[in-house]
Parts: C-alpha cells; sequence; structure tokens
C-alpha cells in the first residue's frame, strides 16, 4: 500500500507539474498588451491631406497572360490583374493631379487639399514575384517625382511567397520572389529610408509624414512561416516581440506629443457581422485585444486592406474608439482612391471610384462589375458542390452571395437594393443549408457605422 501510495503521490505530482506547464505554454503563447491609461491625453491631430490606395496586386504580362493556369487562377479571385498596371497609372495621374487643380469645389480648393503621401496597406504584387516588385517600385518613383511621399507596408502575398509563377502553356513554373531584407531595400524610398524608427523583428517601421504626426506601419504578415510547394499565409499575427516595440513606440509618442494613425494589411474590427467567422484569417489574430491596445494609446484610426472592401467601421473600448478604415483594392471593382484630409481635428475621408472612368465609352465598368459577381458566385458554387447541393439551388444561392459580396466591396451596402431571399425556390436539402449560411448574406448586406465612401469623423 506504502508502495504503491508512493507511486500514486508521484504521479499526481508529475500531473500537476504537466498541467503547470500547459498553463504557462498558454499564457506565455497568448500575448498580454500593455495598454495606456485612461488618463494619457488625446493630441490633436495636425492638419495633412493625403491618399490611401490597397491590395493593387501588380502584375507583369511578361509572366504570361494565357493557358489554363493563368485562366484558374483569374476564374478564383476578383482581381483584374490583366489591367493593374493600367488601373495603377490611372490612379496616379489622378492623386497627382488633385494637388494640380485650383478650380472652386474642386481637388486642389479649400474644399479639397492637395495630397503630400500617400499610404499603400499591402499587397503590392499579384504574389510576391521580384519582376513585379520592381516594376512597382518604378511606378511609386511617379508620386516622389511629383513631391507626394509614399508609406508602404507588405501584404500576405509580398514575401517569400510560393506562389510566384510564370505562366507557360497550359502550365506553371516557379520564378524569383523576395525575402523581408529585399522588399526593405526594394522600397526604401517609400517609408524604410526616413523612418525614425525600425523593429528589429518584423518590416514595421515609424515615419514623420507631417510634423506632429507619426505613422505607425505595421507589418503583420507570416511570411515567415511560408513553405515551398504550400500556398502563402493569409492570416496576420503581432509577435511579442513587435507587440513590445509597439508598447515602446506609443510610449515615445505620447511623452513627445505626437498623434499617431496606423496602417496596416489586416483588419483590427470586425467589417461584417460574421465575418470572424466566415474569414478569420482577414483580421489580425486576437483582433479585438489588439484593437484595444491601440485605442488606449489614443492611436483613433487604422488603414486596412486585404479584404477588397470598401468599409469603414469602428470599436468603442470605454470613451475610446478605433477606426478601421479598409480600402478596397485598385483591381477589384469599383477599383477605389480613398482621399483623407484631417482639419480642426476632424477627419474628412472622400472616396474615387476608377472602374467608370478608366475606360470611357466602353463597356470595362460593366464587365468589371460582372467579373467579381461570377468569380464569387463560381467560388460559393464549389464549396455548395462539397454540401451535395443540386446545381440549380447551387446556382441561386451563389446569386444570393455575389450581390452581397458585390455590395460589400463597393461600401455603404444599401439593404433596398438586396434581391429576394431564394429560399422559397429551393428545394428541401438546399433551403436547409442555406439557412445554416445566410447568416453570411445579411451580415454583408447590413452596413456597420459609420459611411464607408464619404465621411467625416470628429477625434
Amino acid at each position: 500500500m506504502t508502495v504503491n501510495g508512493v507511486k500514486i503521490q508521484a504521479a499526481l505530482k508529475l500531473l500537476l507539474a504537466a498541467c503547470v506547464f500547459l498553463i504557462c505554454a498558454c499564457a506565455n503563447g497568448k500575448i498580454r498588451y500593455e495598454y495606456g491609461k485612461e488618463s494619457i491625453p488625446s493630441v490633436p491631430y495636425p492638419d495633412v491631406s493625403f491618399a490611401v490606395i490597397s491590395d493593387i496586386h501588380l502584375y507583369d504580362p511578361s509572366l504570361g497572360t494565357s493557358g489554363a493556369a493563368f485562366e484558374a487562377v483569374l476564374n478564383s479571385d476578383r482581381k483584374l490583374l490583366l489591367d493593374s498596371i493600367d488601373l495603377l497609372d490611372f490612379a496616379s495621374e489622378a492623386i497627382i493631379a488633385r494637388g494640380k487643380s485650383t478650380s472652386p469645389g474642386t481637388p486642389g480648393s479649400k474644399e479639397n487639399k492637395s495630397v503630400s503621401f500617400v499610404l499603400i496597406s499591402g499587397d503590392l504584387t499579384k504574389d510576391g514575384e521580384l519582376v513585379n516588385h520592381n516594376l512597382m517600385a518604378e511606378k511609386l518613383k511617379r508620386f516622389t517625382e511629383n513631391g507626394i511621399s509614399v508609406y508602404v507596408v507588405p501584404g500576405n502575398h509580398d514575401i517569400n511567397n510560393p506562389d510566384a509563377v510564370r505562366f507557360e502553356g497550359e502550365g506553371a513554373t516557379g520564378v524569383a520572389t523576395v525575402s523581408a531584407e529585399d522588399f526593405k531595400r526594394i522600397y526604401g524610398d517609400f517609408g524604410f529610408n526616413s523612418a525614425l524608427m525600425h523593429d528589429d523583428n518584423s518590416l514595421s517601421y515609424v515615419a514623420e509624414p507631417a510634423e506632429g504626426l507619426w505613422l505607425l506601419a505595421i507589418d503583420a504578415c507570416r511570411y515567415r512561416e511560408n513553405k515551398a510547394g504550400k500556398g502563402e499565409i493569409v492570416s496576420g499575427k503581432i509577435s511579442k516581440k513587435t507587440a513590445k516595440w509597439i508598447t515602446g513606440v506609443l510610449k515615445s509618442a505620447a511623452e513627445n506629443k505626437k498623434a499617431v494613425m496606423a496602417v496596416m494589411h489586416h483588419g483590427v474590427v470586425e467589417h461584417w457581422k460574421g465575418q470572424s467567422k466566415l474569414h478569420p484569417d482577414y483580421l489580425i489574430k486576437g483582433y479585438g485585444n489588439f484593437g484595444k491596445f491601440l485605442a488606449s494609446w489614443n492611436v483613433q484610426f487604422v488603414f486596412t486592406g486585404h479584404y477588397h472592401a470598401q468599409d469603414i467601421t469602428k470599436s468603442q473600448f470605454g470613451k475610446k474608439n478605433i477606426y478601421d478604415i479598409e480600402t478596397g483594392s485598385l483591381v477589384t471593382a469599383p477599383c477605389p482612391i480613398r482621399y483623407v484630409e484631417i482639419s480642426d481635428n476632424v477627419l474628412r475621408i472622400q472616396s474615387e471610384t476608377l472602374v467608370e472612368k478608366i475606360h470611357p465609352g466602353t463597356f470595362f465598368a460593366v464587365n468589371a462589375h460582372a467579373f467579381v459577381k461570377r468569380t464569387v458566385m463560381l467560388e460559393a458554387m464549389s464549396v455548395l458542390k462539397k454540401f451535395k447541393v443540386s446545381d440549380a439551388d447551387s446556382h441561386l444561392i451563389a446569386d444570393s452571395v455575389g450581390d452581397a459580396f458585390a455590395a460589400h466591396y463597393s461600401g455603404d451596402e444599401n439593404p433596398a437594393l438586396r434581391p429576394p431571399s431564394p429560399s422559397k425556390e429551393l428545394g428541401l436539402w438546399g433551403r436547409f443549408v442555406y439557412g445554416r449560411q445566410k447568416y453570411v448574406i445579411e451580415g454583408l448586406w447590413e452596413d456597420l457605422e459609420p459611411e464607408d465612401n464619404d465621411v467625416r469623423i470628429h477625434l
């Protein structure tokens, strides 16, 4: 009995030690942010005017424009890859021209100030191909040649991407991608070289684009975890070391009375009810805590991308808000630019969409919007097929999904324009599946506050 008792006691000690180890491991795996105190005074934002574009996915046609593999890529996403160069050139000229117009009520007037810098919130290239990065850096010189600074952050597509390929015949072969060090070198003139501070553990940095305003450029991408032969990692997270670095930046900003705004690729606030359930990889891991952390240090807004939607939403933490200002992809209809002005501590956002302007007198806009819906429908039907939904019911459900995503991508969703539910036309199994998934359609059609395209926010 005594021997057995000793054995039992030893086993219990081992079990207790194992439990303690697991608890510590779990605690160490979760970032404990150092929140700012409520008493930290908010610093007024200086008057400034700038533009935001995102998810350009620049594609050099020398990498191939035909074949079964290329067509498969086009049909699996909403990107107008073959128009990416034209859209970037058109957007660049529109932003530059804004500073040259002085007519009343037009860009450049008192109502619309000229642009002093441009933010690009990630996914500069299709899949991180070196040739596309070199082309992008060359294109961005158009801004700096006209006295407009540019600040970039990487997206999940941009670095160490195993999907970097050239399309040849019916297939594809790998091409050179870039490392984090390459990215920093290629885009040195677009944020990194002029940065006040750099994070040693990511491509995050701090710049001062206007006196009294710090830009916190956050890299939360997981390119170091990408593996050859596997797809790039879409999700994003902040490491403990980067979180500590950001805390130091925000403390310094408070001490030096600098207002702070942020730019990053992944979202920090859910943009529709259910996004974190269907597409968690488009929000930063632990987005609620991270948003609360930034807000506690008086970071009132973050410019994001990634989801290709033109959407603004906010989260409130006590008396403090944080606005997630997501800018739609330049290569996904409606192909937007955001113009941002801060004056008298009021944030004013105006949006310009290029899809109707770039090729006047053609069916480009109609085709681009139809392309968005069609590719969403193809993806939805592929998923529904796995649930054994009939072809007829799959098409009806996918049609509703396509309309919902198209509305969300454009922003300012209007439920009055929502087509009738297809549920009455569905078979029994189709109705059941639709009932389980209709939260997606309902969530996308509900426009969370505030407005998405043109809005004034009192800071």
